[in-house]
């Protein structure tokens, strides 16, 4: 059986390119509707429930994020994809919290979307290969992070500043700075993001641990 496919992108040229690849060349999957903004894309995604939402990042209305952040709380099992045209690692971020499975930067080859669909699909998160070189993602063993480095990262994904993270965890700022130092350096990480990135990556931070409002 086909896998159902919704498209919501502004850009018509864009979305046509998708939309041609989706019924010409790609026969396991089954485009069930295109969208041009926000409301249009949620309208059709309560519609017709697709399995997977290719969704712009970036589009009028509610975008990609925030369409990804309401299937979540509204419990829509359809996985989310964004589609970009930018490989900044914030973006990545905000997308893997807000509840996407995969990330495709708009300049890749559309194979890349097909691989995106087939790991998505099978369970997987999947991030194009452009974001995997800008985060330094190869396939390279490191050191794992102690509980302390887990949690003050977890803690700094948060939005917490060091003092505030000192305070949860009872220690002093300049140990928490100490160990942040540490998680970036086994991770091979220039900042928090990659750090995320990276931790989520080699299995040492889970994706719910992020979405969680609680403390480690």
């Amino acid at each position: 059986m086909a896998v159902s496919v919704l498209l919501a992108d502004d850009h018509p040229l864009t979305r046509s390119g998708i939309a041609a690849f989706l019924r010409e060349q790609a026969p396991e999957l089954e485009l069930v509707g295109e969208a041009e903004d926000g409301a249009e894309a949620w309208r059709l995604l309560v519609a017709t429930r697709p399995q997977i939402a290719l969704l712009d990042i970036r589009m009028p209305g509610e975008d990609g994020i925030a369409l990804a952040r309401k299937l979540r709380a509204e419990g829509v099992p359809t996985r989310a994809i964004m589609l970009t045209a930018y490989n900044a690692q914030g973006y990545v971020l905000a997308a893997l919290a807000a509840g996407a499975k995969g990330f495709v930067v708009k300049s890749s080859a559309v194979k890349e979307l097909q691989r995106a669909i087939d790991v998505v699909m099978s369970g997987g998160i999947y991030l194009d290969s452009q974001i995997s070189r800008v985060v330094g993602a190869g396939e390279v063993l490191v050191e794992s992070l102690t509980e302390r480095e887990r949690e003050v990262l977890l803690l700094a994904s948060r939005g917490l500043s060091m003092k505030e993270t000192g305070a949860v965890l009872h220690i002093t700022e300049r140990t928490v700075q100490a160990h942040l130092g540490s998680a970036y350096g086994k991770l091979g990480a220039k900042n928090k993001t990659e750090a995320l990135l990276l931790a989520i990556k080699h299995g040492m931070l889970l994706l719910d641990e992020l979405l969680e409002d609680g403390e480690p």
